[in-house]
């Protein structure tokens, strides 16, 4: 076996691997053997058949599983040989393979690149005081009030606070919405709907709540709002003016529960200290989770920026589709139309490919130190593991591991994930902390 190495990229070789004609023929014998002991053919006990017999009775399939053979060894023998280090298998040119002739084969290989790890012994991260205040709990306190509110009528102008029952009919330069974008009637012309005055969340129609307070039941008016330049939601409507004449059919004004022992019991309080207490602790344990996550991101961000090399195209591609997928999934879940997603195709491509890119990057330099630090998946991390898929999933974890032993592949990508998520908490828990100051 003779081998050659040709240089596509810093990151990306030839793997060329020529074998003589009697290396070939030993695959060749072995697959015939191979078939040989398995063949039934009429006369024959099964594995006595002639060599010659079985070779004519299964020559395709034969053939097949020989040349299957020669790429397999040509592989394993050129890796051996060559020591590189593959990240990913992109490409085979086999050329012609015959049970008598030497052969060439030809392999497109991406290699893990090769760079100095960055020194990570105290890299610096800023979190936020996770101190909760007066202030932030006794904001809680009111969504909870606000989530168990009635809405009682008012007999008055509406106020900030309220909402309004109304109907609606917009237009943009004369023209009804409804024939801008009949798939989208709500946007058109509704008969009846709510909607918050001066809400601190953006309605359905961008702008529309904003300018509702001070009108009466019965009241009437012309309100112009400008859909936004990147309206996703009606691509039809991004960047129009449109005018919606609205009429006002009632108004309610929001009436919050007292803080009695009705409104303690139901959120599992004695009193109202205790209910300060569990949300004093649930707001910092909240507040740690963040500052953790958020010091994850600038190890990953700093590691990045401390090193350059070659990303491995292959892995950039994988990575790029799983971006997409995530990206489309989410846009889908948000009403984003598929035909705005196909408008944006390019823009959303280079996006995502940037995206990969860096992932790619900083899983590499984490494996690297992961490596340096002895970092391993113990079998109490794929537990653990396990039984976190059992519960998303709502299967047994018997079910899990069943299908992970069939997986290899998955289960090795397992593994990775862990390795690396692993590292990256054992950077966080030696980096140097400062504390930003907290917000009046």
């Amino acid at each position: 076996m003779n081998i050659e190495i040709q240089d596509v990229s810093e990151v990306r070789k030839n793997l060329v691997v020529s074998l003589d004609a009697n290396e070939v023929a030993v695959e060749h014998k072995a697959s015939l053997a191979e078939f040989s002991k398995m063949a039934r053919l009429p006369g024959f006990r099964p594995g006595k058949a002639p060599a010659h017999l079985v070779q004519k009775r299964h020559a395709k399939e034969i053939d097949e599983d020989f040349k299957q053979r020669v790429v397999s060894k040509a592989y394993r023998g050129g890796i051996e040989q060559s020591k590189l280090d593959v990240i990913s298998f992109t490409d085979v040119k086999p050329g012609e393979i015959g049970s008598d002739k030497p052969a060439t084969i030809s392999f497109t290989l991406d290699i893990r690149p090769e760079f100095k790890v960055p020194d990570y012994s105290a890299l610096k991260t800023e979190v936020a005081p996770t101190d909760p205040t007066d202030a932030e709990i006794d904001a809680i306190i009111e969504s909870l009030r606000a989530e168990r509110a009635d809405f009682k009528v008012a007999e008055r102008a509406s106020q900030k606070g309220d909402y309004v029952k109304l109907a609606y009919e917009g237009k943009v330069e004369d023209k009804p919405i409804l024939e801008i974008a009949p798939e989208k009637q709500i946007y058109g012309k509704v008969p009846q709907t709510w909607e918050e005055v001066e809400g601190e969340n953006e309605g359905l129609i961008p702008g529309l709540g904003k300018q509702l307070a001070g009108l009466s039941k019965g009241d009437k008016k012309d309100i112009t709002v400008t859909f936004p330049a990147d309206f996703q939601a009606v691509p039809a409507l991004a960047g129009k003016t449109a005018t919606y004449a609205v009429e006002i059919q009632e108004v309610r004004e929001r009436v919050l529960p007292e803080i009695n022992d009705d409104f303690l019991k139901a959120q599992q309080a004695a009193n109202l200290d205790e209910l300060k207490s569990k949300i004093r602790n649930n707001l910092k344990a909240r507040k740690e989770y963040e500052n953790r996550q958020n010091q994850r991101r600038q190890i990953t961000e700093a590691l990045n920026a401390q090193v350059e090399f070659p990303v491995p195209q292959s892995l950039i591609e994988e990575e790029t589709q799983n971006v997409l997928r995530g990206f489309v999934d989410e846009n889908m879940r948000r009403g984003i139309t598929q035909q705005q997603l196909e408008k944006d195709k390019d823009q959303i491509i280079a996006g995502a490919q940037q995206a990969a890119q860096t992932r790619v990057k900083s899983r590499l330099i984490l494996a690297k130190i992961a490596e340096a630090e002895k970092v391993a998946a113990t079998e109490q991390d794929l537990d653990m593991f396990v039984y976190r898929e059992a519960n998303a999933q709502n299967a047994r974890p018997e079910k899990i591991v069943k299908d992970l032993t069939k997986d290899r592949n998955r289960l090795r990508s397992v593994q990775q994930s862990i390795i690396l998520d692993k590292t990256l908490d054992l950077l966080v828990s030696r980096a140097t902390v400062t504390t930003s100051e907290k917000k009046s």
